[in-house]
């Protein structure tokens, strides 16, 4: 028969062996717990850097697009002058010049931003250059001419609509 100080010493030298695994067990959850939150961080720095690429892409062009949108103006003022003349070969050509022009601003992300007479204001999308009294009590705090026209890359509006608006 074993002596009661031989299963002491057991008892503590499997305690010992127990709380050697259990530490080992618990180091090994942290160092688990560790790698699953760096996975995760480089996860989300994958996916942000993925995303500001992209945005990057979208309006990689937008200086070049903003230095064009004053050609687009002087197009659109020389098509009206010279739609007057009997020349219709010539406005042809600069309308083809033109809608080209604007295909190729179009297909890199460039949009008009819709705005008619009679819309309602929104200082968020138009630029107010100045109010006139409304012609009628319908145009009051809506749009009653268009001076300039604004333009979007992708979802950003990149110039804002000048109008005039009724009070």
């Amino acid at each position: 028969m074993e002596s009661p100080e031989l299963s002491d010493e057991n008892t503590d030298v499997e305690e010992n062996e127990m709380s050697v695994e259990d530490q080992l067990r618990e180091d090994v959850a942290k160092e688990k717990d560790k790698f699953l939150r760096l996975f995760a961080e480089f996860e989300n720095f994958k996916k942000r850097t993925s995303k500001e690429r992209m945005e990057l892409f979208k309006t990689a062009g937008q200086e070049v697009i903003v230095s064009l949108l004053p050609v687009l103006d002087d197009f659109d003022r020389a098509l009206k002058e010279i739609s007057k003349s009997k020349d219709k070969e010539m406005v042809k050509g600069v309308e083809l010049i033109n809608n080209k022009l604007k295909e190729t601003l179009k297909g890199k992300g460039l949009e008009e931003v819709e705005v008619g007479a009679g819309d309602v204001f929104d200082a968020e999308v138009h630029d107010a250059i100045t109010q006139i009294p409304a012609p009628n009590k319908k145009l009051k705090g809506k749009i009653i001419d268009v001076v300039e026209k604004g333009f979007k890359l992708g979802d950003r509006i990149i110039r804002h609509p000048k109008v005039v608006v009724g009070n």
